[in-house]
């Protein structure tokens, strides 16, 4: 039997055409190894398979959803597609304009291999706003017992850094604009979890993307992940304080503290 592929990448794109193809461009790894999957959510002007293949060099596959269901939704409607078509032993994930270090999926898979029992692995990162310039570096604790109490006043695992091992995995629908929140709390109360203390991918942070315009509603999503995955009934109690306070620090704010903290 063929050795199944090293792993899937699942990239979600609503209407951001140039985003995509400097994500895709970004993606290093032997082509006959892995498999990159792109969800098309609905987008205005759908993104064809053969224009992908005439901007990138690499084995791309492309769903279409019938309308723009929201992250959620593409994110499960992939997973649900590689699983029938395209087994992997890895899945990971990045979004449009975000752009990966050169030994980012090298490092993720070897990491995994040798360490089977680590599920999941996730990277510091760079995030970068394109039109100022303003970048700082997001570094998290790296080993599992530290994340696991970490995990109670923030999501460790930068979205568009991780990589998991692939199974039946489905992103929760009940936690709005904190699905992967709620997805790495799930995989960590079974399985263990590290970080790569290396920025393997450089993340743009847009003003006008999801996370900004619906940081309330994240922010209320956060809490419900804290107090439904907590077990610790004290960090549960401080991690909630921690987001009730955020919400009423203006975003500028939480930008700089990040950099400082």
């Amino acid at each position: 039997m063929d050795r199944p592929l090293a792993f899937n990448l699942l990239i979600p794109c609503y209407n951001n055409r140039e985003g995509l193809v400097r994500a895709l461009r970004s993606v290093a790894y032997p082509a006959d190894q892995f498999g990159i999957l792109v969800i098309d959510d609905g987008s205005d002007e759908p993104i064809a398979q053969h224009w992908l293949q005439q901007e990138i060099d690499g084995p791309v596959s492309v769903l279409r959803l019938p309308r723009n269901l929201g992250i959620t939704a593409a994110l499960n409607a992939g997973l649900e597609w590689v699983e029938r078509n395209r087994p992997a032993r890895y899945t990971a994930r990045l979004d449009c304009d975000d752009v990966c270090a050169l030994r980012r999926f090298y490092e993720q898979v070897s990491f995994l291999d040798e360490h089977p029992e680590i599920d999941l692995v996730g990277s510091w990162c760079i995030f970068r706003e394109p039109e100022s310039g303003y970048e700082y570096l997001y570094k998290t604790p790296t080993a599992h017992d530290d994340i696991k109490k970490g995990m109670y006043f923030r999501n460790l695992f930068i979205h568009p850094t991780v990589m998991w091992r692939a199974s039946k995995q489905k992103y929760p629908d009940d936690f709005p604009h904190a699905e992967d929140y709620g997805l790495f709390q799930e995989m960590l109360k079974e399985g263990k979890g590290e970080v790569i203390p290396q920025p393997l991918v450089t993340c743009a942070l847009d003003p006008n993307g999801l996370s900004r315009k619906n940081r309330q509603e994240q922010l209320r999503s956060r809490i419900k992940v804290v107090r439904h995955f907590g077990e610790n009934k004290w960090l549960t109690s401080l991690g909630v304080v921690k987001l009730l306070l955020l919400q009423y620090l203006p975003y500028q704010w939480v930008l700089r503290l990040k950099k400082i903290l």
